[in-house]
């Protein structure tokens, strides 16, 4: 979810702050961080807040299960497909430019949700959004990398950074639960162009800097957009059509066609988006996969809990808000202590540790009931956010010293990609599987609780279309409850799983390069 660079021998040491090669004053770095940092928070200030109004926009446009998956998948998506390209854009035509750049279509992609009065204009702004958050992640960390070219106190910047990103996840619920209350749910998109406009006023004090020497890839850029949209659009309906449904089986082939030709073209390249040698270093390869799942389960356990929450505890969204500061909180506080400790402890130690401790708390999470107090599960929602944000640093530090100083920022965009990647397949995976369970449960349940056979199309049907109004009779609420629990103990359980496979890949794989310390 985060990136935290952290050369340390020679080899790795950072080029000059910019292009002028003069450091910056105080006031000038000072700036650069608020900045920094107040973008990293909107972009994942978004992700949370969208996923709060989840509930609300279903009641008001009518979103099916399987529609209301490609809100939060939608914004995602464009992050993981352009995040690489972005870096790119920043280094030939200046970071500070396509930062601003990517500020604007925050502002856009949000207003057009703000308007909309479908799903189509919801999804449209969210595919805008992604634009943004593609351009501003990449740049955002490269403008801080050439800001603060001493390794040591590069890192500790870069772990604010990392932890801002935690901050917007936190506030994100928060925000979106209190304009919940007593707005509509199109004010919630309407404050991150707020937050957007003073990062915009913030960032006009920030130096430019650039890399000129690359160019775009575009034959990789094409495939790698039309891979990865079509593998999400293959998870999210395959999960209403059934994987093996026509369009969805070309959904398949399309994805490993484009991806096939990807690998091929960025092969041939003599200037690639993304180098596949590297992967041939196992290490790289292992902290690729480990970057994927830390967001995938990140993004899976946040969507599912909202949920949870709001459609089968019928919970407000503030105080959903509420009750999953527990996980953002502890995110923020462990990133930025991991960021710190990983010079003593190495990469193997907190990923391996972080992952078995997730996999601990999403099975926990797993036997999570209808009636389940809170105050029986906050620790584990603490215990996830603790292994999340224990992983966060280590997985890009890992990343950056497996390869040379002249591709660090290939590998830093490679992880921040994968990390994308992770969080759209987590959105997407994980929501069509509580969709689709939810719909192959619900007639049980039906029958569980008493609910007349002649009665059980018309709530199939509610369900299926989002239109479910809060007025059905006691026993089929809590049939439907029951049958969403479901889904969401199946998404935990993958979760669990997935989560034991990165410890395993951690614990065998990634080299263990701690940072030095000062002698």
């Amino acid at each position: 979810m985060t990136s935290s660079p952290t050369p340390v021998t020679a080899r790795h040491a950072p080029g000059p702050a910019r292009a002028g090669g003069h450091r910056p004053s105080r006031f000038t770095a000072a700036v650069t961080l608020v900045a920094m940092c107040l973008g990293a928070m909107t972009t994942f200030l978004l992700i949370t807040a969208s996923v709060s109004a989840l509930s609300a926009i279903q009641d008001d446009l009518h979103v099916s299960p399987t529609g209301l998956v490609w809100i939060p998948s939608a914004y995602t998506l464009l992050v993981a497909c352009l995040v690489m390209s972005a870096g790119t854009i920043g280094n030939l035509y200046g970071r500070k430019r396509a930062f601003l750049t990517g500020a604007a279509f925050l502002i856009l992609g949000s207003l057009t949700v703000h308007a909309a009065t479908g799903m189509a204009g919801v999804v449209a702004g969210q595919l805008v959004s992604g634009i943004g958050g593609a351009l501003v992640l990449p740049n955002s960390l490269a403008i801080l990398g050439a800001a603060f070219p001493d390794p040591h106190r590069r890192t500790e910047v870069v772990t604010v950074w990392a932890a801002s990103s935690g901050i917007g996840l936190a506030v994100g619920p928060l925000i979106a639960g209190a304009l919940l209350d007593r707005f509509h749910w199109h004010t919630v998109f309407l404050s991150t162009a707020v937050l957007a406009v003073v990062t915009m006023a913030v960032a006009v004090f920030v130096a430019e800097s650039r890399s000129p020497g690359g160019r775009l890839d575009l034959p990789g850029q094409i495939l790698a957009v039309l891979g990865i949209a079509a593998l999400v659009y293959a998870l999210i309906e395959g999960g209403h059509d059934g994987y093996a449904a026509p369009r969805i089986l070309l959904a398949w082939c399309v994805a490993v066609v484009a991806l096939t030709g990807f690998v091929l073209v960025e092969r041939a390249a003599r200037t690639p988006m993304l180098d596949v040698a590297l992967f041939r270093s196992a290490s790289f390869s292992a902290v690729m996969f480990v970057a994927a799942v830390s967001l995938f389960g990140f993004t899976g356990v946040s969507i599912l809990s909202v949920l949870f929450y709001e459609r089968v505890q019928r919970l407000s969204a503030l105080d959903v808000g509420w009750r999953l500061l527990a996980l953002f909180g502890m995110y923020v506080v462990v990133a930025y202590a991991a960021g710190r400790l990983i010079r003593r402890t190495g990469f193997k130690l907190p990923l391996t540790l972080g992952f078995v401790l997730g996999a601990a708390a999403a099975a926990g999470l797993a036997t999570v009931g209808p009636g389940t107090p809170y105050s029986r599960v906050w620790w584990l929602y603490a215990l996830f956010g603790a292994a999340s944000g224990m992983v966060a640093a280590p997985s890009t530090a890992a990343a950056l010293v497996s390869v040379s100083h002249e591709r660090a920022g290939m590998a830093s965009g490679a992880v921040n990609a994968f990390r994308q990647v992770g969080s759209v397949t987590g959105s997407s995976l994980l929501g069509a599987l509580l969709a689709g369970r939810l719909r192959s449960q619900l007639p049980d349940r039906l029958e569980a609780h008493g609910v007349p056979r002649a009665a059980w199309p018309a709530v199939e049907h509610a369900v299926s279309s989002g239109r479910s109004d809060g007025t059905a009779p006691p026993n089929v609420t809590a049939a439907v409850g029951d049958a969403f629990t479901s889904g969401v103990h199946t998404g935990m359980a993958v979760i669990a799983v997935v989560f034991l496979c990165a410890a395993l890949a951690s614990a065998l794989l990634v080299r263990n390069r701690p940072h030095l310390a000062a002698a």
